[in-house]
């Protein structure tokens, strides 16, 4: 079955020239949250896509006395909520028909029997390859227990070409600081070889991500200008309007700089600072991004300390309605030191971005939801027009939008028609909706498709990990050195007023949103 080609150029001569392999796909933690609103209805539009090879089958892993009818209705429940097309109709139940349940534990060896006879079963009736795709989509706590069954169950096989292929998707987070990532690395590693581990981050999977290195390096009119010479500064903004909902209990042990700065936006921060890589290869642009994350500066207390902001909503006013302050949230603690907003400047020591600042910038209960990269370029060095004329000329600037309206816009200056020489900014914009007139593929959709292809390329590798980590636990060293309280911010306002402050000592201000 050949694949549809992505929209993305640079890929779409990968999705031509690989179609994923019958295969089986096992998810841990099939009753979850994460299964029923993304995994399974991103399967089901790649599968009314054709995208989906022959056989393809679904295992669900959890700990519910389940049949396969049972699972069978709490998907079409999920598919019907998420408005698909074709769920009772003869589309709709090949798709259910290809689901099946495996009631278990986690930590049970009998459940792994179990499931290794399913799976057998199912490849000689669906399959016929042998090959399998094991997602963790349970909680974090659970993947060490779930590696060793898989391992000692004899699921997993080495990555021989030869062999039917066995790859493992890890969603985040990755550990919880430096050494638990490496622990669970190490989990990892006693069964499966680097190259069979998918560390997923669906930030990688969204359009505009991924058209950040085509735009760089598929225009020629950009790439020459994208370095200290001529950048002033670069903001990415990862805003969110909704709180921590019912995830308390889970935000008070990790908080916004580790559940959004050490993957989401150090992700985004790599992609817009990479090198160019020699070939668009996997393990060539993962090289790359390992590099940018090997060059934070880590903030330190005498040099950087107001180069860090934390905050903590307090009640206010958002989505139309009053809310509750964070310490006031179901499963929070009535004391909570744990951030809701992170703001950071973040210095890369490579020639590229040499003392180019890189703002970063997240948090909850903020006016709007809304992701965005902005690159400021630098001034003219000359106003040759006058300093009367460009005084409220504003500096170019280029906006990468991933959520909510994917696209892109390049604000610039332009002469205002009349007999005297006034200037004004003015902008493009690029719309991927009106451009192309297509549904955009959501960003799991691409990313399971790049796990059953064998595609690593928007996956992180250890290393990139590690690093990442080491930044975030130096961070989180500072916070403990000093032993402050974080700032207070009101919901439904951009954040604490150190986050101002900080922009204020470097001479910038951040961009309206």
């Amino acid at each position: 079955m050949s694949t549809v080609p992505s929209s993305n150029p640079l890929r779409a001569g990968r999705r031509l020239r690989a179609a994923p392999e019958p295969s089986t796909m096992v998810i841990f933690g099939a009753s979850g949250n994460l299964t029923h609103r993304k995994l399974v209805p991103s399967l089901y539009r790649l599968f009314l896509d054709g995208r989906l090879p022959p056989g393809f089958t679904v295992v669900g892993f959890a700990r519910r006395e389940w049949s396969d009818d049972d699972f069978r209705s709490s998907i079409h429940e999920a598919l019907r909520a998420a408005e698909l097309p074709n769920l009772d109709a003869e589309l709709g139940r090949a798709f259910l028909s290809s689901l099946f349940f495996c009631p278990a534990e986690f930590g049970d060896k009998s459940s792994y029997a179990s499931l290794r006879e399913l799976l057998h079963q199912k490849d000689k009736e669906r399959v016929h390859s042998g090959n399998r795709l094991f997602y963790l989509a349970a909680p974090p706590g659970t993947y060490e227990r779930v590696v060793q069954g898989l391992g000692e169950s004899g699921l997993v096989r080495s990555g021989d070409a030869a062999e039917p292929w066995t790859r493992i998707v890890v969603e985040k987070p990755f550990g919880r600081d430096h050494d638990s990532a490496q622990r669970l690395t190490a989990a990892l590693r006693r069964w499966f070889q680097e190259e069979q581990i998918y560390r997923i981050d669906h930030y990688l999977g969204k359009e505009t991500v991924q058209n950040i290195l085509v735009f760089r390096l598929a225009n020629a009119i950009f790439e020459p200008i994208w370095n200290r010479d001529h950048i002033d500064h670069v903001q990415i903004t990862v805003a969110e309007d909704a709180g921590v909902e019912r995830r308390g209990g889970y935000y008070e042990e990790a908080g916004a700089l580790r559940d959004m700065i050490q993957n989401h936006l150090l992700q985004l921060l790599a992609l817009v600072a990479m090198e160019p890589p020699a070939a668009f290869e996997v393990e060539a642009v993962r090289d790359e991004k390992a590099k940018v994350l090997r060059s934070l500066r880590p903030p330190t207390a005498d040099r950087d300390g107001s180069a860090v902001v934390r905050g903590q909503y307090g009640a206010g006013v958002a989505r139309g309605g009053k809310v509750v302050a964070y310490r006031e949230e179901s499963g929070v603690a009535p004391d909570s030191r744990i951030e809701t907003y992170v703001a950071l400047k973040v210095l890369l020591d490579n020639w590229r971005w040499a003392d180019v600042p890189f703002f970063l910038r997240t948090g909850k209960r903020l006016p709007k939801r809304m992701t965005e990269i902005a690159i400021q370029f630098r001034r003219p060095p000359l106003a040759l027009f006058g300093s009367e004329v460009a005084r409220g000329l504003q500096p170019n600037l280029l906006v990468m939008r991933i959520q909510p309206d994917e696209g892109i816009t390049l604000r610039f200056g332009s002469k205002v028609p009349g007999s005297t020489i006034r200037i004004h900014s003015v902008s493009m914009d690029f719309h991927y909706g009106t451009s192309f007139q297509q549904r955009s593929a959501d960003a799991y959709e691409r990313l399971l498709l790049d796990c059953l292809v064998g595609d690593a390329t928007l996956f992180n590798r250890d290393d990139a990990v590690q690093m990442a980590w080491r930044y975030v636990d130096s961070v989180h060293r500072l916070w403990d050195e000093d032993a402050s309280e974080p700032e207070l911010y009101e919901a439904g306002t951009w954040g604490p007023s150190g986050a101002r402050r900080l922009m204020d000592e470097s001479g910038r201000e951040w961009r309206r949103l």
